[in-house]
């Protein structure tokens, strides 16, 4: 069996195949069970892209094995005001199945842990699913644990309400 070559790379927004493969891995994602189990919008496969482009406070990270598209990381700059400090939010994190076993989660976080220090970031947050127990594997074993500040009022929980 041959290795297989893997890369990590920063998308460019305006490299139409690193847009394409965003979009592609993006709408994978959006239908597995675990990103809502429905495809993209043809309104968000067509505007994804520029909106990103538009937001200089975001990033993409592309993992293609053997110069396929594998896995992507979309994740976005906050503020921490109790640090005082810039952070990363993990928004989308997806590997596709059949190149799930490769390790490619965590090499898209720790590229994007080593863009965060670079920045100056005081952390890194992401959002999981309780019955996504592969996921949480994942972020456990890339140094990820639940967030909370006093144990008696236990482990903070990420809410929304949605606009429309």
């Amino acid at each position: 069996m041959s290795q297989q070559q893997i890369n990590i790379i920063l998308a460019d927004y305006n490299k139409p195949q690193q847009c394409d493969d965003l979009v592609f891995l993006l709408d994978s994602y959006a239908r597995d069970p675990m990103g809502g189990g429905e495809p993209l919008s043809q309104f968000v496969k067509e505007n994804l892209v520029t909106e990103l482009s538009r937001r200089d406070f975001g990033l993409s990270l592309i993992a293609y094995v053997d110069n396929q598209p594998a896995g992507l990381l979309n994740a976005f700059e906050g503020f921490s005001t109790f640090a005082c400090k810039p952070l990363f939010n993990v928004h989308d994190i997806i590997v596709l199945e059949q190149f799930r076993g490769l390790q490619l989660s965590q090499l898209l976080l720790q590229e994007l842990e080593a863009i965060a220090r670079a920045k100056g970031c005081c952390k890194i947050t992401l959002e999981v699913l309780e019955g996504n127990s592969i996921a949480q594997r994942a972020y456990q074993k890339a140094g990820f644990a639940g967030y909370e500040l006093d144990p008696q009022m236990g482990k903070a929980m990420f809410w929304q309400k949605k606009l429309h």
